[in-house]
């Protein structure tokens, strides 16, 4: 092995030189062994027609072999193509032999160009093959053994890509299909599910490839399910649709998607809906650099709207969405006007000028606080931009003849126990109340709102959260051991926001269905196991990562609701409901924000709650008040007293 190391360590040119001295002495070989099979004796073979036969063919053969690049090809990735070089080359030179022995009359049988083809062929073929199972072999060693689970045309891609790669090695395929169970695949046995345990100790496996990328999501959640207690870690191939449209190749491996945890399958949206409300008109995204608001921007700008406006108060974000949509744009050769507008939703000038100026045909409110510990700690804060922000952009948008104004809830607004939640659900009643108003009209602003759980890999994901503590060895956190979260991909509730939206009649509280809640500690286990670590716990103290709980934060939930009461109604669309709930004249709210204002603008904490507890909003605290600035001045206080 050491002197084929030594070979390959040669220049290019010299491991040339080799190849054809060595396919010299084979066409030697394949010429006096191939008279020996015919006659059964070295007989003949030393006459001078036959040498000069022999010397004939040895020079026109290698000079095929130069001609059909047979010397290019390196021999660590042999493929069936060079084997054919060399069938053909060993074919030619067979006839060459015929029509020699033919034209210098040499004493050579006619049967023995055809014995010299097998053997030539077996001799430069197979030393080949010979060579690169050594080098292969040679290169082996230090690699990681791995595991492919789908032996379907994705895991065969992969499998094939993983036989150059310096870091892994195949050690088997694993599938269900019981047609497929115990078969040779590319020199790969195909195994059962639940053999995986046998080879894992077999090979020391540390990986597992998921290979299934056209599998639907509630099937790639049973396949993970059935993987999760092994002490292996699970890596995923891309989406089918990323390797079709060119934005991924099959070896490149990731991480299991959460969203694969979830096994949520998506609708295919309505493209009527979709377009209902944004192609050919001017639409506008308040909070445009957020999670939401960035999504909604992607699939807003897809369906081709004249122009798209971007409000945004973070110059930072609004600089980013701006610059990705452009290339959106580019990408898709489309001719959509991009208009990036650093702005306040409290501002209702401001918003009132630029409705009015680009003629904004659809509003899309993302603008909001959304953080639960942080707005309350900044409760005052926090109603001026969720409460007096959605009110000014409403108010703005009927003054400017808005067609339609959608507003972005959440499930924490349903009997709220914090003060985001109150606000949310503060400013849903503004809209219905405004919607009341507006029905009145010939051709009043069209008000709806749109109401939906947590969103994966939003800013206040708890699943970046959870990689970030995995990847920096524990602990993970968790507020409680039976806290649940309803879980929605942010592309999916961005599509289905613009399809809700294109359904409003006026006043509407639509209702995503989340599916089923997901348990928080749950998930952090399967994140741990699928990244082949172990859970460290009073009966495994030698585990890997602990899960650590801290308590619920400063009005935090157990779990969430999406409705208030028993009243809802199926839409058009299989994951819409809309939902019947009772609100405010707008007399009446306007009093309410009235009497927030004053209180707000003196930062008077205590007569904020009073207020908030006193609003049809459901309030119903779990905390004292949480403001920061207030604490710190009654505890000043005391302090002097």
């Amino acid at each position: 092995m050491k002197y084929i190391n030594k070979v390959c360590q040669l220049s290019r040119s010299h491991k040339r030189l080799i190849s054809l001295f060595i396919d010299s002495l084979f066409i030697c070989i394949a010429f006096y062994f191939s008279f020996w099979v015919r006659l059964g004796e070295f007989i003949g073979f030393m006459d001078v027609e036959n040498t000069y036969a022999l010397i004939g063919t040895l020079v026109l053969t290698l000079f095929i072999f130069v001609r059909l690049g047979l010397y290019r090809a390196i021999l660590r990735y042999l493929t069936f193509h060079a084997l054919f070089v060399i069938l053909v080359g060993a074919l030619c030179s067979a006839v060459i032999l015929s029509f020699c022995s033919f034209y210098l009359q040499a004493g050579i049988p006619r049967t023995v160009p055809i014995i010299y083809f097998a053997f030539l062929s077996l001799l430069c073929g197979g030393s080949r093959l010979i060579v690169r199972t050594l080098v292969a072999q040679g290169n082996k060693k230090g690699q990681e053994c791995i595991l492919i689970y789908g032996a379907g045309s994705a895991g065969r891609q992969l499998a094939q890509s993983l036989k150059s790669s310096e870091e892994y090695r195949t050690a088997a395929f694993i599938d269900t299909d019981t047609t497929l169970i115990g078969t040779i695949i590319q020199g790969l046995t195909v195994r059962d599910l639940t053999e995986i345990d046998a080879l894992i100790a077999k090979h020391n496996i540390k990986k597992i490839f998921l290979a299934v990328p056209s599998a639907s999501r509630s099937r790639r959640k049973e396949i993970i399910n059935s993987l999760v207690h092994f002490r292996v870690e699970v890596l995923s191939v891309p989406s089918m649709e990323d390797i079709v449209s060119g934005k991924a190749n099959i070896d490149q491996l990731e991480d299991v998607a959460i969203e694969d945890l979830l096994g949520r399958d998506p609708v295919s949206p309505q493209q009527v809906l979709l377009e209902a409300n944004i192609k050919n008109k001017v639409v506008m995204v308040t909070g445009a650099g957020g999670s939401i608001g960035s999504e909604l921007c992607r699939q807003i700008i897809q369906e081709q709207p004249t122009t798209i406006i971007l409000f945004e108060r973070s110059e930072f974000a609004l600089y980013k969405i701006d610059k990705e949509l452009a290339e959106i744009n580019t990408k898709l050769s489309v001719k959509v006007k991009i208009v990036p507008l650093l702005g306040c939703a409290q501002n209702v000038k401001r918003l009132t000028t630029v409705m009015t100026t680009f003629k904004v045909n659809t509003v899309y409110h993302a603008a909001a606080y959304k953080h639960v510990p942080l707005v309350e700690f900044n409760a005052a804060e926090g109603i001026c931009n969720n409460v007096f922000g959605t009110y000014h952009t409403a108010k703005a948008a009927i003054a400017s003849h808005v067609e339609s104004f959608v507003l972005i809830s959440t499930d924490k607004a349903v009997r709220p126990t914090n003060v985001m939640g109150t606000t949310k659900r503060l400013a849903e009643l503004g809209l219905q109340a405004l919607a009341a108003e507006e029905a009145l009209k010939p051709q009043g602003t069209r008000f709806c709102m749109v109401r939906f759980g947590n969103v994966l890999g939003s800013s206040g994901s708890v699943i970046p959260l959870f990689k970030k503590q995995i990847q920096s060895g524990g602990p993970l956190t968790i507020t409680h051991p039976d806290i649940t979260r309803f879980f929605m991909t942010i592309p999916e509730a961005a599509q289905l926001v613009i399809q809700a939206g294109a359904m409003g009649k006026g006043g509407d509280v639509f209702v995503l269905d989340m599916g089923e809640p997901v348990k928080i500690t749950d998930l952090a286990e399967n994140l741990i196991k699928l990244s082949g670590l172990e859970i460290k716990s009073e009966e495994n103290p030698l585990g890997d990562i602990e899960i650590q709980f801290t308590g619920l934060r400063p009005g935090e939930k157990l779990y969430e609701e999406l409705l208030i009461g028993e009243s809802v109604s199926q839409t058009a669309h299989g994951r819409i409901m809309t939902a019947n709930e009772s609100f405010l004249p707008l007399k009446e709210y306007e009093e309410i924000l009235a009497k927030l204002d004053g209180v707000c603008s003196n930062f008077e904490h205590d007569l904020i709650r009073d207020i908030l507890l006193s609003t049809p909003t459901g309030f119903n605290p779990t905390d004292g008040i949480g403001d920061l600035v207030w604490n710190e001045k009654i505890d000043a206080l005391k302090i002097k007293i």
